[in-house]
């Protein structure tokens, strides 16, 4: 494992694959590195470029340095940032994607910026059902509910019960629940749900924001309204897919973005 330590003396665990420009990938929730599509997309792209996957605080090999801020997973990336020279590329997934934009709009030594579904739902949901997701997510974490917490998340983003339940007698539903707490940071980064315009507007470099043709429409709209609000950027939509975006279908655009 390699690791860097970020301003508040929390390690970020890392690895590095590739030759070429930095890339940097950041995930969405309750994924990290061994768990989540970072590694097959880094292996499809690190021909052309030298692609760093790190785990977010809380998941995987990282540590977790209390109390939590938005703030301190800007300095995270900062400090993997630096660890590649000082300057990358910077792509981010879900949630991932608006701690990403976060970093940007604050000019973290990102070149070029690229997200997929910003899950920025709040543009067109029902604002007080994110409130009230909100206040159980924090409720169940408080009482230890970890497991709990995870379902609520996962039926949130459109699960089927049914199938939430099949998942809770499976062996890696452990691993989830260890991550539980990282729940709270991703609603945290997400604040009220709708598109951060002002922090947006800030952000100068070049931006390609996209989404799944295939994916809901709240989705959707949120990427849409995420590249308008982001002066340099451009909107794409992958045609078939959904909010779990198949590597294969994202490699070719990352790659073209990037290189041109």
């Amino acid at each position: 494992m390699q690791a860097v330590t970020s301003a508040d003396g929390t390690a970020i665990a890392y690895e590095r694959s590739g030759t070429g420009p930095a890339l940097v990938l950041v995930d969405g929730a309750m994924c990290h590195r061994a768990a989540g599509p970072m590694r097959p997309l880094a292996a499809l792209l690190r021909d052309a470029f030298t692609v760093y996957a790190y785990d977010r605080r809380g998941r995987g090999e990282s540590g977790d340095t209390g109390p939590y801020a938005v703030a301190r997973e800007v300095e995270d990336l900062r400090a993997v940032i630096a660890e590649t020279g000082g300057e990358a590329y910077v792509y981010g997934i879900s949630s991932g994607a608006a701690l990403a934009l976060t970093a940007a709009g604050s000019g973290t030594g990102i070149a070029k910026l690229a997200c997929f579904e910003p899950p920025f739902t709040g543009e067109s949901e029902d604002a007080a059902r994110l409130k009230e997701y909100t206040a159980r997510l924090n409720e169940l974490l408080a009482a230890g509910r970890r497991g709990d917490a995870v379902e609520l998340f996962m039926t949130t983003v459109g699960v089927p019960p049914q199938a939430v339940a099949g998942m809770r007698s499976q062996p890696g539903w452990a691993a989830m629940e260890a991550i539980a707490p990282t729940l709270a940071y991703d609603d945290e980064i997400l604040g009220d749900g709708r598109v951060p315009r002002e922090l947006a507007a800030r952000i100068g470099v070049p931006a390609l924001v996209l989404s799944g043709g295939a994916s809901p429409e709240p989705l959707q709209r949120a990427a849409r309204t995420t590249a308008d609000a982001i002066p340099t950027a451009r909107h794409r939509t992958l045609d078939g897919q959904t909010h779990d975006v198949s590597p294969d279908a994202l490699a070719p655009a990352l790659t073209e973005f990037f290189t041109t």
